[in-house]
């Protein structure tokens, strides 16, 4: 038998702000909006695969785009508005990771990167993706993205934009932000292990 995924509704509960609900008129509920945003990048995935396999480049990097501003509005949005959640702090990392792993492996495979620059990216990422959740489920505290890590979002999109239009820098852009990378993460480690060791004080 195949290995079955998980249904929508599963996703779409993992949206919904538990603690942060309120009545409203009629009884009504109010879902977290940082976190449906966070989930439209997980929808633009499939989307991205299915553009780039036809061979629209650009239009494939304006998906990526378009999934880089759900980021920037979903932080603006929770941050401004009150609704940073645990469940924000865990989905809305492992979305950019996701999109990542996916946009570096098409581009590994039409020849576009190195094996080097994406065995690299793909060890951090899935290392801080399975790190992140099984912490997460032993109920540690999460930590949000650093100042570092979001600096390596924006490396990124700069890499990608580099290589999908054939700069010939773009390739020591792209191990820029795999060293920043690398960096955001032992500090990510650092805050984590201080903020779980106070809360077990």
């Amino acid at each position: 038998m195949g290995c079955r995924l998980p249904d929508a509704g599963v996703f779409f509960l993992y949206a919904v702000d538990y603690n942060d609900w309120e009545n409203a008129v009629g009884g009504e509920l109010r879902v977290n909006v940082p976190n449906l945003l966070t989930l439209c990048r997980f929808a633009l995935i499939p989307v991205y695969i299915l553009v780039f396999v036809s061979g629209h480049l650009p239009y494939a990097f304006a998906v990526i785009v378009l999934a880089g501003a759900t980021d920037i509005l979903d932080g603006y949005w929770a941050r401004t508005r009150g609704q940073i959640t645990e469940v924000g702090k865990m989905l809305d990392p492992l979305a950019d990771k996701t999109l990542m792993i996916v946009v570096m492996v098409t581009l590994l495979a039409s020849g576009m990167i190195g094996w080097a620059a994406a065995v690299a990216i793909f060890l951090r990422d899935i290392g801080m993706i399975i790190g992140s959740a099984i912490l997460h489920f032993r109920g540690m505290k999460t930590v949000p993205a650093n100042t570092l890590g979001k600096l390596t979002t924006v490396l990124y999109y700069v890499a990608i934009m580099l290589i999908f239009f054939e700069a010939a820098y773009a390739e020591k852009v792209l191990w820029c932000a795999i060293v920043v990378s690398y960096i955001a993460s032992f500090i990510y480690i650092g805050q984590f292990r201080l903020i779980n060791q106070r809360r077990s004080i």
